[in-house]
């Protein structure tokens, strides 16, 4: 199965996240990671969907959404031509002895520590799917007690498909 990330410019109008999401479940296609959010222009917001299949499937989905009135428009996010990120929130509990354990391999990993309690820590880290989730392996020797992952969004990179309402 091949992974294809699919950014869309929507309508910011109310029902446009469940047409879309409906579009999935009535044909049976599975949403790996969805985001949404209102671009430069709050008439619009640009979905970041992140879905699997095979070619046929691939293609069959993305000329489902073009049928949909509330697209405006389509891009591929390839891998080397857009720039993609993830963020993570995670919880995670440590006593005295652990918690330089775990403050190093944040700092490895560039991430930040947004709070901080008698018995736990929330760390911040943004990036790519693979980085998180190698975090998250150097994480197994601690209890993770919540876990929070945003999904992918992303944009392609340069100025010359960009699409001027």
């Amino acid at each position: 199965m091949k992974k294809r990330v699919l950014s869309l410019l929507v309508d910011n109008t109310s029902g446009v996240l469940s047409r879309v999401a409906g579009l999935f479940s009535r044909r049976g296609y599975n949403i790996d990671s969805l985001t949404v959010g209102e671009t430069a222009d709050p008439r619009y917001s640009r979905m970041t969907i992140v879905a699997r299949g095979d070619e046929m499937t691939l293609d069959q989905i993305m000329k489902q959404l073009a049928k949909l009135i509330d697209v405006v428009d389509i891009k591929i996010l390839e891998e080397g031509t857009s720039v993609s990120r993830e963020l993570v929130l995670v919880k995670i509990r440590v006593d005295a002895q652990e918690r330089q354990d775990v403050i190093s391999i944040v700092n490895v990993f560039r991430g930040n520590i947004i709070d901080v309690g008698k018995d736990s820590l929330i760390v911040e880290l943004t990036g790519q799917q693979s980085k998180l989730d190698a975090f998250l392996q150097l994480l197994e020797g601690h209890e993770i007690l919540e876990l929070a992952r945003t999904g992918i969004t992303g944009l392609s990179r340069g100025s010359n498909d960009v699409r001027y309402l």
